[in-house]
Parts: C-alpha cells; sequence; structure tokens
C-alpha cells in the first residue's frame, strides 16, 4: 500500500497536475506510437449522467471530495477522498494487458484537531483486471477497496486504511454547478491550458469513520469537483491556491488562482452560486487571495500561507483553517507534497460558512513538461 510505484508508473505520473515532485518526466517519456491527447475547448455540453463517469481519452482527470463532519460527540473533523486518472504516453498500440495505459491514484485523509495533524493514506494501481477501474457511463471509480460511486443522484465513499476508515453516503441537494463558460474552465492566458470543470456543493453526508479502531457516526456537509483536462497547466505557472466553500444560506462558492514562478498570479477564476440558483462567473480581475499568516510543517520544511483574505467581485471572506497541520504527503503515489485542509469561513467578521483549501507548488514549482 505504501510502496513507490513502478518505474512505468512514474513515467505516467509526470502528466499529474498533483505531482510537482515528478517534473521532468513527462519530456523523458517514449513518443513512438503516440496519438494527440484530445483538447479541452469552449463549446462543449457537459451531459448528464454520461460526464458523471470517466474521459479516458484525456491525459488527466479527477473525482475530488471534501468536507466536514461532525461526530455524536459534536466534535468536528474534515475529510478528502480524492480519485485521480491519468493517460499514459506509452506507446496505445501495446497490445499487452500489463501495459499501464491508464493509471490510477487515491488519496484519503481525515484532518482530526484531537490528533493534531491528518490521518492519511494512498494507493496508485494500473487499470485493469478488475482492480482498479474509472467507467465511462457514469461516476464508479476504485482501487481494490477504496471506492467512489454515484447511483441515483447519491454518492458513496468507501476506504480502509491500516489505521482509519471512512464509509460515507452523500446525497445530493442540487444540481452541478458549470464552472467556467458552461464547463470549460481557463486556467492560464493561453486558451489551451484548461479544464472541463463541473462542482457538487452542498452535498448532505452521513455515515461512520474508524479512527484507531473507535468508530463514531457521522454527518455533515461535503463538496465533489470532477475535472478533466490534456494540457492543465500553462508552462510558466508555479501551483495554484483554491477554495471549495458551502455557504450557510445554500450558496456555493468556488475559486482558485494560477501562481507564477515568481509568486504573482498568473490566472485566476470563480464561481458563485446563489441559494435560490442563479449563478455569477468571475474572472481573473475579479479574484483576489491575498495571503496572512504562515506555518512551516515539521515534517518537510515547506512553508504554507494558512490564513487567508479572498475577494470575489464585491465580496470579501476570510478563510481560518480548522488546524494548521493539514499537510499531505502523497510522495508514494502521485509525489505530490501539498496543504488540503478544511476551513472556516467569515464575512464582515461572522461566520458564514466552511469548505476546503488547497495549496500547491509550495515546496517547489510545477514542472510538467
Amino acid at each position: 500500500m505504501r510502496t513507490s510505484p513502478p518505474p512505468a508508473a512514474r513515467l505516467a505520473l509526470a502528466l499529474c497536475t498533483l505531482c510537482p515532485a515528478l517534473g521532468g518526466f513527462a519530456a523523458q517519456e517514449q513518443r513512438a506510437g503516440d496519438s494527440a491527447l484530445p483538447a479541452v475547448v469552449p463549446g462543449y455540453t457537459l451531459q448528464f449522467p454520461r460526464d458523471f463517469g470517466s474521459h479516458p481519452q484525456f491525459g488527466i482527470e479527477w473525482w475530488y471530495l471534501t468536507g466536514w463532519l461532525t461526530t455524536a460527540r459534536q466534535q468536528q473533523l474534515g475529510f478528502q477522498v480524492t480519485f485521480f486518472r491519468i493517460r499514459s504516453r506509452l506507446d496505445a498500440s501495446n497490445p499487452s494487458a500489463f501495459a499501464p495505459h491508464q493509471l490510477l491514484i487515491a488519496h484519503c485523509a481525515i484532518s482530526d484537531p484531537q490528533r493534531g495533524r491528518l490521518w492519511q493514506d494512498q494507493r496508485i494501481r494500473r487499470a485493469g483486471f478488475g482492480l482498479a477501474e474509472a467507467q465511462s457511463t457514469d461516476t464508479k471509480v476504485w482501487i481494490d477497496d477504496w471506492r467512489l460511486e454515484r447511483s441515483d443522484d447519491a454518492y458513496s465513499a468507501q476506504v480502509t486504511a491500516a489505521d482509519f476508515a471512512l464509509s460515507l453516503s452523500l446525497a445530493s441537494t442540487q444540481p452541478p454547478m458549470l464552472n467556467g463558460q458552461a464547463g470549460y474552465s481557463r486556467k492560464g492566458p493561453d486558451t489551451a491550458s484548461a479544464s472541463y470543470y463541473y462542482s457538487q456543493p452542498q452535498l448532505r453526508v452521513s455515515g461512520s469513520i474508524v479512527r484507531a479502531g473507535r468508530s463514531d457516526t457521522v454527518s455533515g456537509v461535503a463538496w465533489l469537483d470532477h475535472e478533466w483536462s490534456s494540457e492543465y497547466l500553462d508552462r510558466n505557472a508555479a501551483g495554484w491556491d483554491w477554495v471549495g466553500l458551502n455557504l450557510d444560506d445554500g450558496s456555493a462558492l468556488m475559486a482558485f488562482r494560477i501562481r507564477g514562478r515568481q509568486g504573482q498570479s498568473l490566472w485566476a477564476g470563480g464561481t458563485l452560486r446563489g441559494a435560490l440558483g442563479d449563478v455569477q462567473t468571475f474572472g481573473p480581475a475579479q479574484v483576489l487571495f491575498t495571503p496572512g499568516r504562515r506555518w512551516r510543517s515539521p515534517r518537510t520544511a515547506v512553508s504554507y500561507p494558512v490564513t487567508w483574505s479572498l475577494r470575489l467581485g464585491e465580496r470579501e471572506f476570510e478563510l481560518s483553517p480548522l488546524l494548521d497541520d493539514q499537510e499531505n504527503d502523497a510522495r508514494q503515489s502521485s509525489g505530490a507534497i501539498y496543504w488540503e485542509g478544511a476551513v472556516r469561513v467569515q464575512e464582515r467578521a461572522r461566520g458564514v460558512g466552511r469548505g476546503y483549501l488547497e495549496l500547491t507548488g509550495y515546496d517547489h514549482p510545477l514542472s510538467l513538461r
């Protein structure tokens, strides 16, 4: 479960946008027999339930589930369950069932203030043999006994790790929220740097978790992101900051910025859907991330800004972490070190919601070419 990926897997992992530790491998791959990956272009109409499923022709894809949980003892926790699908650039004509044409990676973490750091685990497998798959007709992705599946307008997530476990049901309360231009989400000045991207906010959660042998029933609210792309980042990008926020009035807010090599904002975007379903989209000039207090990891020595001010149009939000140490060390699967954590949200000094913040590229710049 915690072994390093084999050499062929390391090559394919260089395509993953969450692989800052593996930069440069893509340029070393064999190109013979490669077919061009499809581009993300404006004008495509997302179709459901088809686009809930996998898009194996594209280079990279992920289903990103995050949320807040409350135990029966009223303890507040955060959680993350993420599955990545990566199409390798190995020769597509290779007929071997053992060739890693598609790789699957999974990360899972629980943010636990009583523990003071994450419970976390990770897996990586090549797709095939029924052991690891991402189906194309609807959301159904798994690695061994780690699973995320959609059925009857609800999701189920099952993860059993060495010292913790999750068994969650997540019911949809709102339709998918299309980000960018009807689901076409630019990630840089070049229109080729883009993804197809929708979110499912305000998921109603119930289920159970286990930590160090102790089981707790839980309830809460979650957020699901689904993105797929072939050329996600601009060549000048260093990393990104992202938030998905479930607000208490039923509205939902997604915002991101892509950082350049000198720490400047290279691109940004956002979506705000009101409680009545009205949607506002925001371009780079309307989204401002301002970092605040920093926390330095005692394990990796990476420094992350863990409090933020976020301006989205005329509104301004303050973000503070459930706990500082929410660093996820996934070097044994995707190669990434990143901060992914539960945050509280204030507006005008009043609590208005909760969500998740992701910070990547703070150890060194992303290098995917």
